[in-house]
């Protein structure tokens, strides 16, 4: 089977919804750890389905160099390789041909790459990338993507998503007729004008789901968010909306208030194994002297294993220590952080308090230094 979507109730701009998939429910909005090499960095996947997960995602580009499309289908296919049972999704490469943009050459037929493991030159094209995408058979896979730099001008940004455009009218022909759903991705760069054409031209091709791509590649947060905000109210109410590797909580929140339904993000994971942990308040530094002595747990009432059994304390010390535990834990907690607020979201969407827990959340949250948060964003794009 393909997927079904079925938007339950809306509150103050948030969707509440069901997505029905061959391999299980997903209850929406979700955040989707990403698995990028099939793996959730540490994590076990009994232990992601205890924090909460619905879905995983795998990366297309990543699979196809290690350990091969091949063999991930000879081994059952992306969610019996990992031993993963719910539903998966895979990329299908074009950020990271984005990331690697100076050993990448771009045409309309598609991109000649240089690999980042041995530097042996590859090629994707759409049809190669469905195919890669149908052998790893995920239940949703995504269309060939030419993403840019934000900073981009508009005549650069135009090119890439009228390639997008024209790439993803070559994935549907050549997109499986079997139980996998494919989503077309919305670009356009930072400009309204081409987001829209964009949209109009992808839901034509009357894709099952769409993506959000193009936002969080450094862009200001405010920039993401009105572009997010106006790319999703262009979208089918009756599709599910999946914004593109955006996953801070205070961007969750915000995202959702403008009827997104689907993120992902290795932000999460990433942070925690550098000792950068969640909170309501914001996030803490597990490594920082003043929780050494600190008999407290990470988070009050959080439910994660490392709340439930240790102290920020020990937390501290595994840091301190470099050893491999505080990297799990971290990660066990930022995980289920992040799917408890998805879960919290829901709820109050249903409840029709959407709103007002927004405003709550919101006013609480410290976000991070934006200057910061931007020159460490270009470094790991650069």
């Amino acid at each position: 089977m393909g997927i079904n979507f079925l938007v339950q109730n809306v509150d103050s701009g948030g969707r509440a919804g069901i997505l029905e998939t061959a391999h299980g429910t997903v209850r929406t909005p979700t955040f989707m750890p990403v698995g990028t090499q099939a793996s959730v960095k540490t994590l076990v996947p009994d232990e992601l389905v205890a924090l909460g997960a619905d879905v995983i995602l795998g990366n297309t580009y990543h699979l196809y160099l290690r350990p091969g499309v091949s063999t991930v289908r000879e081994l059952g296919g992306l969610g019996k390789f990992m031993g993963w049972n719910g539903p998966t999704l895979t990329d299908s490469g074009g950020f990271q041909v984005y990331s690697l943009a100076d050993q990448a050459k771009i045409t309309d037929e598609g991109v000649e790459f240089r690999s980042h493991i041995d530097g042996d030159i590859h090629v994707f094209t759409p049809e190669l990338v469905m195919d890669y995408q149908i052998q790893l058979g995920a239940d949703i896979i995504m269309s060939f993507d030419q993403c840019i730099a934000y900073t981009d001008d508009i005549s650069i940004a135009r090119d890439a998503m009228h390639r997008t455009s024209r790439w993803a009218e070559r994935c549907v022909a050549s997109q499986p007729t079997g139980g996998q759903s494919l989503f077309g991705i919305i670009q356009g760069g930072m400009f309204e004008s081409l987001r829209d054409e964009s949209a109009s031209f992808m839901t034509k091709l009357g894709f099952p789901g769409y993506a959000i791509g193009g936002l969080g590649v450094g862009e200001p947060k405010s920039t993401m968010y009105a572009l997010a905000k106006f790319s999703a109210a262009l979208l089918p109410w009756d599709k599910p909306r999946y914004l593109m590797g955006v996953g801070s909580p205070e961007d969750l929140v915000r995202c959702v208030a403008s009827g997104v339904d689907m993120f992902d993000c290795a932000l999460p994971t990433r942070i925690a194994r550098n000792g950068a942990l969640f909170t309501k308040l914001g996030r803490i530094d597990i490594a920082s002297a003043i929780y050494k002595d600190s008999s407290n747990s990470v988070e009050d009432g959080c439910d994660c294993y490392a709340c439930s059994n240790f102290t920020l304390g020990y937390l501290n010390h595994l840091f301190k220590a470099k050893e491999l535990l505080g990297l799990r834990l971290a990660s066990i907690h930022n995980l289920r952080f992040v799917t408890r607020l998805m879960t919290e979201m829901r709820d109050a969407i249903m409840l029709g308090t959407f709103e007002h827990f927004a405003r709550e959340f919101l006013s609480s949250y410290q976000t991070a230094n934006e200057e910061a948060r931007l020159e460490q964003r270009r470094k790991l794009l650069s």
